[in-house]
């Protein structure tokens, strides 16, 4: 109350100071201008009664009911988020547990598929090494047939072409010493 007790008077007053300086429209001596500031007074002071009771405690319940509501907003943003958070953390635990299990799958898929191909490499150099110890077996007969067969050609050759040189039979026992020379000097015997 003092307060706009000290505003009035300074409106009471400034007028007085700026008919002092020489302001003709605030001239105090007519009436009608202290009437309008009068009036003036008493409309600011009605008009601040006005807001100060009824508009002001309006405003000032809005202003609270939005504080609450913002803080409430903001509790519920804070829980939202530390939930999203651990949604997060959980899913990133999760990932992980999923990444590592995948991981330790697809390493036994390869131990297996390993071993698999380890047995069935291992299955198949054995029967390659079968065929090959069969092949070289009807090689080495083949070629023991072959031999004994060039042996024999050579020494039937070498006998008629001696006997035929010579006009005598050549002797079986000599041809045959000379056949088994040249095929032993040749790596074939």
């Amino acid at each position: 109350m003092r307060r706009i007790a000290g505003v009035a008077l300074a409106l009471i007053a400034f007028p007085a100071v700026a008919m002092a300086e020489g302001m003709p429209q605030l001239d105090f001596k007519n009436p009608l201008t202290t009437a309008q500031v009068v009036w003036l007074a008493v409309i600011f002071l009605v008009l601040y009664q006005l807001l100060k009771r009824w508009a002001l405690p309006k405003v000032a319940d809005v202003l609270e009911m939005r504080s609450v509501a913002i803080r409430r907003d903001l509790e519920a943003a804070q829980a939202a988020k530390a939930e999203a958070d651990a949604a997060v953390v959980s899913l990133t635990a999760a990932t992980k547990q999923a990444h590592g299990v995948a991981q330790a799958e697809i390493a036994q898929a390869v131990a297996a598929a390993k071993q698999a191909a380890s047995a069935r490499a291992a299955e198949l150099a054995a029967r390659l090494e079968a065929d090959l110890a069969e092949a070289e077996q009807r090689i080495a007969g083949v070629r023991a047939q072959a031999m004994a067969t060039l042996r024999r050609a050579a020494t039937d050759t070498a006998g008629v072409i001696v006997g035929r040189l010579t006009g005598q039979p050549a002797a079986a026992a000599a041809v045959e010493k000379a056949v088994d020379g040249a095929l032993a000097a040749r790596g074939l015997a």
